[in-house]
């Protein structure tokens, strides 16, 4: 009897908790917003990564706003033309954009790119961060990144790289190994990753740089070789292979990161509501879930806490645009 009676008690806790969790988790929402539907931008395809990010979010903020969130697919210039699209869009919060590496690094390469990621936009929050990962043909005889940096000595020119596309984080991690290593790997850039993966695994190219997701499976096969993560520490969804720091390049940190940007002029107390719902979204387990199978990790924060990471991101590869003296005025 004394059992039964603590563990209902104990179930009846539980049922307080959860209420009251469920009910915390509502964020307080603006005067008048939202007050139709919520639009998100989504500058890739349907099908890549960006775009189910850019889904997931916008079914669990509709369920918590309440109110329909789409998702508006404008393909185009690297990531440019949702960017512009959204850059133009009413300051009220209904349209939106999912904002990835490409944000800031076509802006930095391009100055064509025809929008701003600093003055253009009102930063909401952080969704997630992961790194990229190195992968070669295993034809190419270095097995580890500072074997791939000592044949590129040797040999400069003779190696080449493929990339998504110009002025992508894809294109500009290289040219950031380029500068802190004084190599020179010849560039190849293609139209999306999957057919530079294509002529990676055949040999027709030597390297590249995916996210994990996408290049995991030929390295679990044996298909491709992992030479290190474009992170600091490494990434749980490959234990196996070092970090840029355990490779001999400390401070070397690329992530892959996806947010959540409103048009500059957006109220305060708009992006304040939508950050606070987002922050949940982020929380939920099936989410969490649904990102580690994508190698990411949450990265929840406030909008400044975006907005600082945003600057330095971007300055970042504005001083390698600078260093490596590309110049780039073509998507």
């Amino acid at each position: 009897m004394l059992f039964t009676t603590a563990l209902a008690r104990r179930i009846w806790l539980q049922c307080m908790v959860l209420g009251a969790v469920g009910l915390a988790a509502q964020p307080s929402l603006a005067a008048g917003f939202p007050e139709h539907t919520i639009k998100i931008v989504v500058p890739f395809a349907p099908g890549a990564g960006t775009d189910a990010i850019g889904r997931l979010v916008a079914t669990k903020l509709a369920e918590l706003l309440k109110t329909p969130v789409v998702v508006d697919n404008r393909v185009g210039a690297s990531g440019a033309l949702g960017a512009q699209a959204v850059a133009q869009s009413a300051p009220d919060g209904h349209t939106l954009l999912l904002a990835a590496a490409p944000f800031t690094t076509v802006a930095a390469a391009l100055p064509g790119a025809g929008y701003h990621p600093l003055t253009g936009f009102a930063p909401v929050g952080m969704i997630a961060q992961g790194p990229l990962v190195w992968a070669a043909n295993n034809a190419l005889p270095a097995n580890t990144l500072p074997e791939l940096v000592a044949l590129a000595r040797q040999r400069p020119g003779a190696l080449n790289y493929g990339s998504a596309g110009v002025g992508g984080v894809n294109h500009l991690v290289l040219e950031s190994l380029k500068a802190r290593t004084g190599t020179f790997v010849t560039h190849i850039p293609y139209r999306g990753i999957a057919p530079a993966t294509v002529d990676a695994l055949s040999g027709e190219i030597h390297l590249l740089t995916g996210t994990i997701p996408a290049l995991a499976p030929f390295i679990r096969d044996g298909r491709l070789k992992a030479l290190a993560v474009t992170s600091q520490r490494r990434s749980s969804a490959l234990p196996q292979v070092p970090s840029m720091e355990e490779a001999g390049l400390p401070g070397f940190n690329v992530l892959n990161y996806f947010a959540l940007m409103a048009p500059r002029g957006t109220p305060s107390s708009v992006v304040q509501t939508l950050n606070a719902a987002l922050a949940l979204v982020v929380e939920l387990p099936d989410v969490k879930a649904r990102l580690a199978l994508d190698a990411l990790e949450p990265a929840t924060g406030t909008p400044a806490t975006l907005e600082a990471f945003l600057v330095k991101d971007f300055e970042g590869w504005k001083q390698v645009v600078k260093q490596q003296n590309l110049k780039i005025d073509v998507f």
